[in-house]
């Protein structure tokens, strides 16, 4: 009877120094102590937060609550990017082609013009790099590629098109918006509907300003400007120092392009550019392609059409296409999303991974393959995230901090690490953390991508501490009554004590 009460005992033991705060190493208490100090202090400790500290070998420095679900906001984003890395090479792109349905007729095609998206977002203006002075670095005009495309069709004779010109978004699924996005959303940039075809991050630019005196209407154009996207102006302009709340009251009839503003501008006040959605890109990028076509000459004869019917031009599409264009590569689309947290590129890419390694381009497919991805090859445990879209978006992702971190270890290790990570912003660099950590030890030292909503702030990625030594981290906050600069900063002294701690050893 005497050896199994033996055996229990030191079972009992080894528990008690497993859990026991002085079994972790010497620097890791402190670094706790210092922690929980900084996060049980006003205003902070009524938050419920989630933090997972790992060192360069995996193991675990720091945690609280690493193990609870959180709302990540655009810390999502770093689960597409990072499945998209691993699985896709840096080069890989996508084509958008025009296919004529009905023949070509010498200088005539007789029938629709068919142009053809397979989910590039890259029809935009913006940067790819952090270095704007790089050759190719960054694109100034949206039109660009489907000039291209028109200069394709003038060199091969074709003059006239007798049908319509139909954008044709059926590489994707028809659901074009999630079910789980909030209503004023749908309104702006960052929520745009999600098709096979994109346009100018499938929204117009309001430009607006004081009109030319006070009590004259606000000033308000788009660009582009295709014409048929009507706006209705009833705002006013007030004096000097006065209220301007346009960017808050711009309206739009559902499902339709009728537009109004409501709302006062102060006379002193400058330009500035607001980026309202548009219902349907599809129609909105084959509405960009007419404009250039009639540029270079090339009369349609017929209306602007959209479809995400894939049955609709499949005989077209099974011929040659009449031009052809290639998107940019796949490093440029992980830029965007982490670097300028770009919330169109992520939900495309994520019905891209459904298309490339599901059954389909959509939400559904797309977030089966990541769960495959995070279970299977970086063993998260699948109870620690629920995942529902791609940019952080929906408030009804979850994922707990210590999952996250994980999957960041997983990419530090990966073969196709620098794909990931050239697109995470870094402290003091062009990105959302350009004026985080400036200032600091940590300044240029830290590549993380941040997430901010109403239920939430969040900062997960890498602390460089030497040359070849870091730190990974993901730190997530909920339940806050705190502004949210407040959290930003609480939440940057964190990892810069992480920082102090660890390069102090």
């Amino acid at each position: 009877m005497t050896e199994p009460r033996r055996g229990l005992g030191w079972s009992v033991a080894l528990v008690w120094v497993a859990l026991c705060p002085t079994a972790l190493p010497l620097h890791a208490q402190k670094l706790g102590a210092k922690l929980d100090a900084r996060l049980d202090a006003p205003p902070f400790r009524s938050t419920i937060w989630g933090v997972a500290v790992l060192d360069q070998n995996g193991r675990s420095l720091y945690a609280r609550n690493a193990d609870r679900l959180f709302i990540p906001a655009s810390n999502t984003k770093l689960v597409v990017s990072a499945v998209a890395a691993a699985l896709l090479p840096p080069s890989w792109t996508v084509k958008t082609s025009l296919y004529a349905a009905g023949p070509v007729d010498g200088s005539t095609l007789r029938g629709d013009l068919v142009l053809y998206g397979r989910g590039d977002p890259t029809f935009s203006q913006r940067c790819y790099a952090t270095d704007s002075t790089l050759a190719g670095a960054c694109e100034t005009d949206p039109f660009a590629r489907l000039r291209v495309l028109a200069d394709s069709l003038k060199a091969r004779g074709i003059r006239t098109v007798t049908g319509d010109i139909v954008g044709d978004g059926s590489y994707f699924e028809p659901r074009m918006v999630h079910p789980s996005w909030e209503a004023f959303d749908l309104n702006w940039w960052y929520a745009a509907p999600v098709s096979g075809l994109d346009f100018n991050d499938n929204s117009i630019n309001i430009i607006w300003g004081p009109g030319p005196a006070e009590d004259a209407p606000a000033a308000i154009r788009f660009e582009p400007s295709l014409g048929e996207i009507s706006l209705e102006n009833r705002t006013r302009t007030v004096a000097a120092g006065g209220v301007t709340d346009i960017a808050d009251r711009i309206f739009r009839e559902p499902g339709t392009l009728r537009l109004w503003a409501e709302g006062t501008v102060a006379i002193d006040k400058p330009q500035r550019t607001d980026y309202f959605a548009l219902p349907d890109p599809n129609w909105f990028a084959a509405r960009a392609m007419r404009q250039v076509l009639n540029e270079q000459g090339i009369a349609v004869l017929g209306q602007v059409r959209s479809t995400t019917d894939s049955m609709k031009y499949l005989a077209a599409r099974n011929t040659a296409p009449l031009a052809e264009v290639a998107s940019r590569p796949l490093k440029d689309w992980i830029f965007a999303i982490l670097n300028t947290s770009q919330n169109l590129f992520a939900e495309m890419l994520l019905k891209q991974l459904g298309r490339q390694f599901g059954k389909a381009g959509s939400w559904d497919e797309g977030l089966m393959v990541e769960q495959r991805f995070l279970v299977d090859s970086v063993k998260v445990d699948s109870t620690q995230f629920r995942l529902v879209d791609g940019s952080g978006l929906s408030s009804q992702n979850l994922i707990a901090p210590g999952a996250l971190a994980k999957i960041l270890q997983y990419m530090r290790r990966h073969p196709r690490f620098e794909t990931f990570s050239a697109g995470l912003p870094r402290s003091g660099l062009p990105g959302t953390l350009r004026t985080r950590f400036v200032g600091t030890p940590l300044e240029g030292k830290v590549w993380a991508k941040t997430g901010t909503t109403s239920l939430g702030s969040t900062l997960s990625g890498f602390i460089e501490l030497a040359p070849g030594k870091w730190a990974t981290f993901s730190i997530q906050s909920n339940h806050y009554t705190a502004t949210n600069g407040v959290m930003k900063d609480g939440i940057d002294s964190v990892v810069v004590e992480i920082g102090r701690s660890m390069t102090k050893r």
